[in-house]
């Protein structure tokens, strides 16, 4: 998509601009089935007045907005052009990323398109991509580090990217094998308390991860994977006193570690291997009195060589459009209230 000149002169202080979408890309990849992303578009640019004649789209309005509206529609074409479709949670996602730019509260280069278009595994007949900005950036950090830390609120795909990540490994031959692991501490429950074997006990826990491998993998393939050790899914406490060499080792709902057992956890890395250390540190679900292992560690590994923080926030949800507001609505009101997760610090529920 070109900037083309036009005849018609815009009113002093306002910018035009206008677009030729090319004839191989249909016109309802660009504005969506009845008009559904040019909508979005016209919502989040009220300054500028956008029209659409044939395969022309103009932009008439305030300078910045203007230009913001042609860089836009730049970079949706540059998606479309790989043959992925544009969404209107993708349109959403890529003017927040512009306007992120232009504010200067994006410090890198990275342009819409790049991230929408960056793929980490296809299986399935889909392929898993990474939604937002920051979600490119933590997929980076698992190509270039040994040890990353995804942390960040319900629905930034935190763990599912690692999964993707790790799949993608197994399949390339970086890796041997694949180990998952969660601690088996959930809010009001303990696992003697469950009916059922061990195995059984355990299940619940580990149930996400079994989920999202049956997204990435033939589901018949899974039993045999797992049979064989290549994929082994386990509760935390099945990694003590091991040394786990040539893999690619996932914990999840890191959080709800004790600074002891993430200390164990982070000394079982061995050669040629990669460890993501995924969680929420308001989601904190231990005991009171028990200091989470995810909170300090922040502070104990910061800057430290070969050892990565990467921080989602609700702006990367990409769940229902409600989730990401919800997360904003608490974190509003623990602001304003003093507590945590709508609890009093000081309260019978009071999180470490």
């Amino acid at each position: 998509m070109t900037q083309t000149p036009t005849a018609h002169t815009p009113a002093q202080g306002k910018a035009r601009a206008q677009f030729t979408v090319p004839a191989q890309h249909p016109m309802v990849t660009v504005l969506g089935s009845g008009d559904s992303l040019l909508r979005v578009i016209e919502t989040a640019f009220p300054a500028a007045d956008i029209h659409v004649r044939g395969n022309e789209i103009s932009a008439v309005g305030d300078p910045r907005e203007v230009a913001l509206v042609q860089r836009l529609f730049d970079e949706m074409m540059l998606v479309l052009r790989t043959g992925q479709p544009m969404t209107e949670d993708a349109v959403e996602r890529s003017i927040a990323m512009l306007r992120a730019s232009e504010n200067g509260t994006n410090d890198g280069q990275e342009t819409p398109a790049e991230v929408l278009t960056q793929n980490i595994l296809s299986s399935r007949g889909r392929t898993i991509r990474p939604k937002t900005l920051n979600q490119k950036r933590y997929v980076d950090a698992i190509d270039k580090h040994t040890i990353v830390f995804g942390i960040g609120p319900a629905g930034t795909g935190k763990t599912y990217l690692a999964m993707a990540k790790a799949v993608q490994a197994l399949q390339s031959k970086q890796v041997n094998r694949i180990i998952l692991t969660r601690p088996a501490v959930e809010a009001g429950e303990r696992l003697g308390f469950l009916p059922g074997t061990l195995y059984e006990k355990i299940d619940p826990y580990l149930r996400p991860l079994y989920d999202a491998l049956h997204d990435m993998l033939d589901p018949d393939s899974i039993p045999k994977l797992m049979a064989s050790g290549t994929i082994e899914v386990a509760p935390l406490a099945y990694m003590r006193g091991r040394t786990l060499n040539d893999a690619f080792i996932i914990l999840d709902e890191a959080q709800n570690t004790s600074p002891e057992q993430m200390k164990m956890f982070l000394t079982r890395l061995g050669f040629d291997s990669k460890i993501v250390i995924t969680g929420d540190v308001t989601q904190v679900d231990l005991p009171n009195g028990t200091k989470s292992g995810l909170r300090q560690v922040q502070d104990i590994l910061e800057g430290l060589d070969d050892v990565h923080f990467s921080r989602l926030s609700s702006q990367d949800v990409v769940r229902h459009k409600l989730v990401g507001r919800i997360v904003d609505a608490y974190e509003k009101y623990d602001s304003h209230n003093g507590t945590e997760n709508g609890t009093h610090k000081g309260g019978r529920n009071k999180r470490k």
